[in-house]
């Protein structure tokens, strides 16, 4: 057999010596070689490293990294076989490996630009920041023409906060390339992320009219920057266009956080987030199973977050951190937002058992360090709100994963067991909705700080108010806002004689475009009153000139809404199909004024026109406000960390058993 190899070896030598591209010939030296066991020379282990790379783009990757790694013994020190063997394995889903093959192969060849500039590309999508930045720099170094290396270095920069360094990165890529659509996305996301909404649109619009693979986040963040400038005009047809996207299957990019305040519905909810997860999630591997012999007495329960500073999602939990009974679980806290240094910070970081900083780690090494802490239920805190990092909890590091609390909807996203609600935002006949199992609490999911200071109540005219006068209030953020709802309030203002509208002051552009459409609704801009941002015990002392809140939708008012209760001033709202829209009513419900959550816009409207005209039976709400503050459950912070701790354990009995999540409703102790 032995002979008859090595005759084979010789006819295919002299074939390619006829024909050096001559497929079949190549396929059989490669494979005499391999029966044979003896490597072949160095040129043949260029050419099977290439017949390799030619199989990858026939679809055939499996068969192409044999090919590479045959070559690469016969030749381990060419760099070429080793760029070779990261695109197969890139393309098989491989990407540590394939990183560390372009690591190689930059090694080896010190002048190749494409290597480090594809190692920098897998070390991002790895979350290594730092290391992939450094790699980029150095293609870009080598190679000041290469479009893809100035592409994807402004958005390692991006990530680490840099966005004056990336924006000068995508306009590198375009003057190189003027009509690549992904640098004029790029840039416009990293001059939003500035600050400067307004001279965001025209690259995101430029980058739509070009083209791009999959339009479909791209043209969510167009319509998201109008509604946060309240742009009204041409925002219904790109509102009909996204959502035709989604309904279409057509993107897996449509942010589900901007696609709620579509009010598409649970249904297409669901979709958007399924799609959405398995992008954002895409080749990363779940770590194998931990196996729990049993209960070591308390639950490890770890909250994941971004936002352990000021922020909304710390002035309502921070309270319950401090109240969980740590006879029945331990809280971590696994941050990776950055540290303000604020009294918020502190005050967190004093109340978890533990606080681990994940902010500088990898994807994959902050997985790696919740699962070497034994956590048992990871919490995630941030679904898909900004600068959340779905990819921790998508490595699969705890045994049981559930999300709550900052995000209002689905995830979509197989890696999460659990999402945590109540009857009214969550009720069970909404599962089919859920890609998690739904956890009822009893009351209402949300908790609320009891801690938090009202500072004095400032007089109207310091506020810009008139004396006088029915005072609506909406401290919603601006997008929040649409073009129907902002008709009916116009109608409530021509409808209630000197009644003035309170908003927040969200962006200046916001701010003029409401008042010309007021003007242009009948009403005058002055009746507009624009609240400045204000520390937190200045801003609730604010509520209590208001007289009515008026809630928003599709997306409601959720910390704001409870800010406002808090305060003592009730709020309206519609309850609406989804999670986002149905927060008002659950508050309600627990603050005791289940009355003034309405079934649709004209009870709504109705209701704000009534209470307008009847100002002791405002004065009666906001009296059964202050009177049932401290014992309503919304602001109950005992009762609900012991229904979250409930909630924790049956989690865990059901994993302990053995038993995939189930939905479950926790019940009130007696």
């Amino acid at each position: 057999m032995t002979a008859d190899l090595r005759a084979r070896i010789g006819a295919c030598r002299a074939a390619l010596a006829a024909a050096p591209g001559d497929s079949a010939a190549l396929a059989g030296l490669f494979g005499a070689l391999d029966a044979l066991g003896e490597p072949g020379t160095p040129e043949e282990a260029v050419a099977r490293s290439a017949y390799g790379e030619a199989l990858r783009r026939r679809g055939r990757a499996a068969e192409a990294e044999a090919h590479h790694r045959a070559a690469l013994s016969w030749l381990p020190d060419f760099g070429g076989n080793h760029f070779n063997l990261g695109l197969t394995l890139q393309v098989l889903g491989r990407t540590a490996e394939a990183a560390d093959a372009y690591g190689e192969a930059a090694r080896l060849m010190p002048r190749f630009a494409p290597a480090p500039c594809n190692q920098g590309v897998l070390l991002r999508a790895l979350g290594h920041h730092e290391a992939a930045e450094t790699a980029l720099r150095r293609a870009v170094s080598l190679d000041p023409t290469l479009v893809p290396g100035w592409l994807n270095l402004g958005t390692a920069v991006q990530e680490r906060g840099q966005p004056e360094a990336a924006a000068h990165c995508y306009r590198n890529a375009l003057t190189l390339r003027p009509d690549l659509a992904e640098a004029h996305a790029n840039l416009g996301l990293v001059v939003k992320e500035a600050g400067h909404l307004a001279d965001s649109l025209p690259s995101f619009e430029r980058a739509l009219a070009l083209g791009l693979p999959d339009a479909g986040g791209v043209l969510a963040q167009l319509v998201q920057q109008m509604r946060h400038l309240c742009r009204w005009n041409g925002l219904a047809e790109r509102s009909a266009q996204l959502a035709a996207l989604v309904s279409g299957g057509g993107t897996r990019q449509v942010h589900p956080w901007i696609f709620l305040g579509e009010g598409a519905g649970p249904a297409a909810e669901l979709a958007c987030a399924r799609r959405y997860a398995d992008w954002r999630a895409q080749g990363i591997a779940a770590m194998p199973v931990r196996r729990d012999a049993g209960s070591r007495g308390r639950l490890r329960v770890a909250y994941l977050s971004a936002d352990f500073h000021e922020h909304a999602t710390a002035a309502l939990i921070a309270e319950l951190i401090e109240r969980h009974d740590r006879e029945r679980v331990e809280v971590v806290g696994c941050s990776y937002g950055p540290d303000d240094g604020g009294p918020m910070r502190r005050r967190l970081t004093g109340a978890f058992d533990r606080f681990v900083d994940l902010a500088a780690c990898s994807h994959a090494d902050a997985a790696a360090r919740i699962r070497a802490d034994g956590v048992d239920i990871l919490v995630d805190l941030k679904g898909y709100t900004q600068h959340a990092r779905p990819e921790i909890a998508a490595h699969r590091p705890a045994p049981v994963q559930a999300q709550w609390l900052g995000y209002p909807g689905t995830m979509g996203a197989g890696f999460i067991d659990y999402v945590i609600g109540d009857p009214l935002i969550t009720p069970f006949d909404h599962q089919p909705f859920y890609a998690e199992r739904i956890v009822q609490l009893p009351a209402c999911y949300q908790p609320n700080d009891r801690r938090r200071p009202i500072g004095p109540t400032p007089s109207r005219a310091a506020c810009g108010l008139p004396e006088r006068g029915v005072v609506f209030c909406c401290f919603n953020a601006a997008y929040k806002i649409t073009p129907a709802l902002f008709d009916l309030w116009c109608r409530l203002l021509r409808a209630v004689p000197d009644s003035v509208l309170w908003l927040l002051d969200s962006h200046p552009e916001a701010s003029a475009n409401l008042r010309r459409e007021a003007v242009r609704r009948g009403v005058a801009a002055d009746r507009l009153v624009f609240a400045p941002r204000r520390p937190p015990a200045e801003h609730l002392a604010r509520y209590r000139l208001a007289d009515l809140f008026l809630d928003t939708t599709p997306v409601g008012a959720h910390t704001t809404a409870s800010d406002a209760l808090w305060a003592g001033l009730p709020v309206l709202t519609v309850a609406g199909k989804g999670f986002a829209s149905r927060v008002g009513m659950s508050l309600l419900r627990a603050v005791g004024l289940p009355e003034l959550a309405v079934r649709s816009p004209a009870d709504y409207e109705a209701a704000a026109v009534r209470l307008a005209g009847d100002p002791d039976g405002i004065a009666r709400l906001k009296a059964r406000l202050m009177a049932e503050r401290e014992r309503a459950p919304l602001f109950d912070t005992d009762r609900l960390a012991r229904a979250l701790e409930r909630a924790y354990a049956t989690m865990w009995d059901i994993h302990m058993a053995g038993k995939p999540p189930r939905p479950f409703a926790v019940r009130d102790e007696d």
